[in-house]
């Protein structure tokens, strides 16, 4: 389970170029995928070989003074909640403002590790100016350059030492898969929940945003045993759209990245929006098995759009990862439930599958003898061994003379053949070229 860091602070104290600067080690890497949607408030990055992800509360502070004072609460508890280690950025030249105050009051009650990280110190008498942020009553101070980067292994040091020691799971918490349900507020995950467990476990208005916790809650019945991760009711923090779009997002984090298989809930009455796309990608990037349903299918007009033409839709939305299990389900009428959870269980097993490597092989050559990778520069690239790797998620790799010339397309196609073959739907799957 990853450790969260979370970055407050007032604005333009140079809090996403830390962000920026703690994430871009891994993100090439991560990302060398075509159409992920980055999300600018969220990131992964490592130090000393522990991962942790980041959260850039970052700039949640728009209109009038008296405005600021709120939002800049919101902020600050929404990474209270969710983050293990609290780093806190202020500003060298500008000293300590009222906003800093605001901010410090608030941390000084948390009961999490808080690090006060001095920016724009790039000089010995810039050091001596910091001296003054003793006064937060915060403890010591960290002081550094997120635009040089001096300064920030110290900070990064302290981050790991301040993590908390977190219990090894058990054996039966690591034989039984995890899967979350997610999806904005009010698509229906609780009702969701309550209607496979058979009991009100989660308060269901029609208010937005109800539900509070994480929850997880065992589930064995109809042959299946699984346990399912509420996913802390994406919360709706405040009224304003815009911040709910960003708050939900940052609430699926932790529930994505503790699960095996997502659920993706969305409202049939709404569409596949903007919002439902970050949290699919936000799966799709952790590498985690998706399932989506489509929820409140009871209340569409059933004329106007076949579910065809609404799978199709949100088929085109998803591309190039079209692979993926759409059910149409109401939690309300219990219709398709069973099918949802056959289609969960199913996904769950095609990311545990291990496929052999002489019937991998013997399959795939063919696949490359018929349509080799294309020449590039008069240069041919041969591939000649493939196998899957022993990782947690499908990874497969095929050895070339020439890796550097194998383009994306090319591992789109492999991709595709592979999916063709071997039932992968709803899993995510990497390939790479090494040189043999």
């Amino acid at each position: 389970m990853n450790n969260i860091v979370a970055i407050v602070g007032r604005p333009n104290v140079g809090k996403s170029t830390l962000f920026n600067r703690l994430i871009q080690r891994r993100e090439a890497i991560v990302d060398s995928v075509s159409g992920v949607t980055r999300d600018r408030n969220y990131g992964k990055s490592e130090w000393n070989g522990k991962e942790f992800s980041v959260i850039d509360t970052g700039g949640y502070v728009r209109g009038s003074d008296d405005v600021f004072e709120g939002e800049i609460r919101k902020q600050v508890e929404l990474a209270i909640d969710e983050a293990d280690v609290i780093i806190f950025v202020v500003d060298v030249e500008e000293g300590i403002t009222p906003m800093d105050d605001i901010v410090a009051r608030l941390l000084r009650k948390v009961k999490k590790p808080v690090l006060l990280a001095v920016n724009k110190v790039d000089n010995a008498m810039r050091e001596k100016d910091a001296i003054e942020f003793y006064n937060l009553g915060l403890g010591d101070y960290y002081t550094f350059a997120s635009i040089s980067g001096s300064g920030t292994g110290d900070l990064l040091d302290a981050v790991i030492e301040a993590f908390p020691v977190k219990p090894e799971p058990t054996q039966e918490e690591i034989a039984l898969p995890r899967f979350a349900v997610v999806g904005r507020p009010n698509a229906g995950k609780s009702s969701f929940i309550n209607a496979l467990i058979g009991k009100e476990r989660f308060m269901v208005t029609d208010i937005a945003g109800t539900t509070r916790d994480a929850i997880d809650t065992k589930f064995d019945r109809f042959g299946f045993e699984f346990n399912l991760v509420d996913t802390a009711g994406i919360r709706r923090k405040a009224k304003v759209k815009e911040d709910l779009e960003f708050y939900s997002v940052m609430r699926s984090v932790r529930a994505i990245e503790h699960a095996d298989i997502c659920i993706l809930i969305i409202d049939a009455t709404r569409g596949f929006e903007g919002q439902d796309q970050s949290i699919f990608w936000l799966a799709e990037k952790n590498r985690k098995g998706v399932v989506i349903l489509v929820n409140k299918w009871d209340l569409v007009e059933k004329e106007t759009m076949s579910t065809r033409d609404y799978e199709a839709k949100i088929r085109e939305e998803l591309m190039p990862f079209t692979d993926v299990p759409i059910l149409f389900v109401s939690a309300l009428t219990k219709q398709r439930l069973l099918k949802a959870l056959e289609a969960t269980v199913q996904v769950y097993e095609n990311r545990q599958q291990r496929i052999a490597t002489s019937k991998f092989n013997e399959y795939m050559l063919k696949v490359i003898e018929a349509y080799p990778p294309p020449a590039t520069k008069g240069k041919y690239v041969k591939i000649k061994y493939c196998m899957q790797l022993p990782t947690k998620t499908p990874q497969f790799v095929f050895f070339a003379n020439m890796p550097q010339y194998v383009k994306e397309p090319y591992k789109r196609y492999l991709e595709n053949k592979i999916r063709e073959n071997w039932d992968l739907s709803g899993v995510p799957i990497d390939i790479y070229i090494r040189e043999k």
